[in-house]
């Protein structure tokens, strides 16, 4: 009896012995005092007035007094207008020199770079993908396109490097850097257009400052990276031979971290490329204006005419910079190291194709060789509108499920979240945060969260909750299910591998072209672009980390007699868990940064304020929803992102 007796007075302790019952319990406590006290000062359900602030005033009057100092006050006349100048300078001499190299040129240039670092099969896919721009009749949108991408992808890499640098050699500097580059990450690509609108206006400079700021992180991260990677005993040796830190930096560190510097290019162009897309709401022009003015006016086939050469040059720098960075060349590029003659005789061709094309006059592309696809591309989408759209027997069709998506999915989790008390929103936010981290990321979600509300735009911002939710809980099971397929048969993940690699160099934009051509406009086709967007990293982490499970942990489970179904949910699954976190993590980053892009297609919230203070000029409201998806955006990278101290010790 005695022992029955004290089996209950050792149940409470060894409970509080458990580090995630330990952190519920002094969050319980917390919430016991505050809870009742916030009740009784604020009764209302939703965020109180008396904690709100009201920016709208002077966000009006400091946008006010940018504009109409603009053109007089010396910061700007001496400063941010020199920089504005700049940028429209070198992205206009970009722009006539491809316009003076003509297409046969421009396209002969590229497939020789694209030959000499990675062989002559991606030459000639290079040179295919440059004349289906043409072919599409998209040839000066894309040079446009083009121009202004390799302007901001020189100042982001410039940029990037030198902070990168400076965190690879200081880690004071590293330590600075760290939250900064962390914030950024998370922030969707809608975010950065924002303030500089304010401070440039809509025009290129904006839209190549803001790729600027967007693309930079990687650089930044993957130099520091690379840099402190570099192998101690080979610094060790140049610095026995009295190599002094210049030295040391330029002839050991650099070479030494040549594979992550040439990765920070390539993740670079591909953020600079989506970002320059995107920056076509604030005047970018280019592929990008004609996608947006497409969308716009419900116009599919024009739409994927401009959206199809922007998926082709993501292909096409992907794979130019993905081969130079791991160092694979083709036998074109091994040929051109035993011997210069190749690359000569190469170049030559290149330059001697392009001055052809000049001196003959033949530097446009000729309209006799242009294939309008819109209007069959409409027909087929009024086909598929007139049967698919609607009314198909059983099933119904691709509208109705949007409609029933929205009914029963988005609509109850958004009135649950809107529901909820302010307070409780705040604690589930809290005991999320606490779980998996320390008091430190619990308070910085907390007080992102809370400051979504006192920006006053609380409800918006939980209807923008509510479809990222829907979206990462479709996008986690579609793409840990086909990461177990993947990860348990190589044929499946042979066939999914192209699939995966062309989904991941597609702009955001692009996404929205199908989703809106079968399912409409509004808040479902958001989510489901959103889904289709963040599905393939998600696929890709989770079968990386099911395959990279330890053989001898399977052989074990598999000698004791474990099923196939038992090995993974038993196995595979507990010791895959970092993988399957950094999957929900990427997820919901992914998720937020198209389910804001979805305030272009209907998407609303958050999203729709952006876009409607970027088209009508009231700043005021686009910087506050700007902020509060910065905020939202930092609290759920909190939540999903545990440390490595965290992960290896369990919650």
């Amino acid at each position: 009896m005695a022992t029955i007796t004290a089996t209950p007075a050792r149940t409470l302790p060894a409970l509080l012995r458990n580090r995630a019952a330990a952190k519920l319990a002094a969050l319980a406590l917390v919430a016991l005092v505050l809870v009742p006290l916030a009740h009784a000062r604020w009764a209302s359900g939703t965020w109180p007035d008396a904690l709100t602030v009201d920016l709208s005033g002077p966000l009006t009057d400091t946008s006010d007094w940018i504009i109409d100092n603009r053109d007089s006050h010396p910061l700007f006349l001496y400063f941010f207008g020199h920089v504005s100048n700049a940028v429209v300078l070198c992205v206009r001499a970009v722009y006539l020199a491809l316009l003076a190299a003509g297409w046969a040129g421009v396209t002969a240039l590229c497939a020789f770079v694209a030959w000499r670092v990675a062989g002559v099969r991606l030459a000639l896919g290079t040179a295919a993908a440059f004349l289906a721009c043409g072919l599409l009749g998209m040839w000066v949108p894309t040079m446009q396109t083009l121009a202004l991408m390799a302007v901001a992808v020189l100042a982001s890499v410039a940029v990037g490097a030198l902070l990168g640098l400076a965190a690879g050699l200081s880690d004071r500097l590293d330590r600075m850097l760290r939250p900064v580059l962390d914030t950024m990450q998370v922030l969707p690509a809608f975010a950065y257009l924002l303030p500089v609108v304010l401070i440039f206006g809509i025009g290129v400079p904006a839209a190549v400052l803001a790729t600027v700021v967007y693309a930079a992180p990687p650089m930044a991260r993957l130099t520091a990276l690379g840099l402190r990677g570099a192998d101690r005993g080979v610094l060790e040796a140049v610095e026995s031979l009295g190599a002094t830190s210049r030295q040391r930096l330029l002839t050991a560190r650099i070479p030494l971290a040549r594979k992550e510097l040439l990765l920070g290019v390539n993740q670079t162009i591909m953020m600079a490329l989506s970002m320059a897309v995107i920056a076509s709401v604030i005047g970018a022009g280019g592929l990008g204006d004609r996608v947006y003015q497409a969308l716009a006016s419900v116009d599919v086939g024009a739409a994927l005419a401009a959206g199809i050469p922007i998926v082709l040059l993501a292909v096409v720098l992907d794979r130019v910079t993905g081969a130079a960075g791991s160092g694979a060349s083709g036998a074109g590029a091994a040929s051109t190291g035993r011997r210069a003659w190749p690359f000569a005789l190469g170049a030559a061709v290149a330059v001697a194709v392009a001055v052809a094309g000049r001196l003959t006059g033949r530097t446009d592309w000729p309209d006799a060789w242009t294939v309008n696809i819109a209007e069959p591309v409409n027909r087929a989408v009024d086909w598929m509108t007139g049967h698919l759209y609607t009314g198909v027997p059983v099933i119904g069709g691709t509208a109705d499920w949007a409609g029933r998506f929205t009914t029963w999915v988005l609509d109850p989790l958004r009135d649950g979240l809107q529901w909820l008390p302010w307070w409780s929103v705040l604690l589930v936010v809290a005991a999320l945060a606490w779980l998996i981290g320390t008091w430190r990321t619990t308070l910085t979600a907390v007080l992102a969260m809370a400051a979504i509300g006192v920006l006053g735009v609380w409800e918006p911002s939980l209807d923008t909750l509510s479809q990222v939710l829907a979206a990462v809980a479709v996008t986690l099971v579609l793409g840990v299910a086909t990461g177990v397929a993947a990860a348990r048969s190589d044929r499946v993940e042979r066939l999914l591998r192209p699939v995966l690699d062309v989904c991941q160099t597609m702009p955001q934009f692009v996404y929205l072209i199908p989703v809106v051509a079968l399912a409409g406009v509004g808040r479902a086709p958001a989510v489901a672009a959103a889904v289709v967007y963040a599905l393939p990293a998600v696929v890709r982490i989770t079968a990386q980390g099911l395959r990279q499970v330890d053989p001898a942990a399977l052989e074990s489970a598999r000698s004791l007699g474990a099923t196939s179904g038992q090995q993974l949910r038993q196995v595979q699954l507990p010791l895959a868990r970092r993988s399957l976190l950094l999957a929900v993590n990427q997820g919901v980053v992914l998720v937020l940064a198209v389910v804001i892009i979805g305030g272009l297609v209907g998407g609303g919230a958050l999203g729709y304020d952006v876009v409607f203070g970027l088209a009508q000029g009231d700043l005021a409201t686009g910087l506050v929803a700007g902020a509060a998806i910065v905020c939202l955006g930092l609290m759920l990278d909190r939540v999903t992102q545990p440390t490595d101290r965290r992960t290896a010790k369990g919650a």
